[in-house]
């Protein structure tokens, strides 16, 4: 008798943009369904985008198999504040892009490779000791972590990330 080939679902990450009300409670009401229904958030930023219309853009990046992905999406499509919901990674092509700050502190010949290696990924210096660096650096998430693994063994002290921020490419809107 043949064994049954068990398959493992395939986990995929997904960036989702989702344009709300910007009023208390809305992104409360968002990591609450998250929460409730057990999914992580591996990346979560918001700001207001329109102030006239009084609309935030919320950007979250999780993961999951796909049927679970597209769950999430009809799930936060039905919370009453939510305007709409775009999954940048399969609906339009789109530019994903974070920001880190990360400290690194050595010296002698760490602190000159550190700063070779902070000019070929085009990380700037925004603060300078005798015995340390701040970096700061902007790129897709994998460019940042590539980074911060490099920087490990010449002193990494510390990393201040600020989440994926993500944009449709050309002319239309989300």
């Amino acid at each position: 008798m043949a064994e049954a080939q068990m398959t493992i679902p395939k986990i995929e990450r997904h960036t989702f943009a989702v344009l709300v009300d910007n009023e208390a409670g809305v992104l409360a009401r968002v990591v609450g369904l998250f929460s409730g229904r057990g999914y992580n958030i591996e990346s979560l930023t918001v700001a207001e985008v329109d102030p006239t219309e009084h609309t935030s853009r919320i950007t979250i990046v999780t993961s999951g198999t796909p049927e679970i992905l597209e769950q999430i999406r009809a799930q936060i499509g039905r919370l009453v504040p939510v305007h709409r919901v775009v999954d940048w990674t399969v609906d339009k092509p789109s530019i994903a892009r974070e920001m880190a700050l990360v400290k690194v502190a050595g010296i002698g010949e760490k602190r000159v490779e550190a700063l070779r290696i902070a000019d070929a990924f085009r990380a700037r210096p925004v603060d300078t000791t005798h015995t340390s660096f701040v970096f700061e650096i902007t790129g897709s998430p994998d460019k940042i972590s590539n980074f911060v693994e490099l920087m490990q063994p010449l002193g990494l002290v510390e990393i201040s990330r600020t989440g994926v921020v993500a944009i449709s490419r050309g002319p239309d809107p989300m």
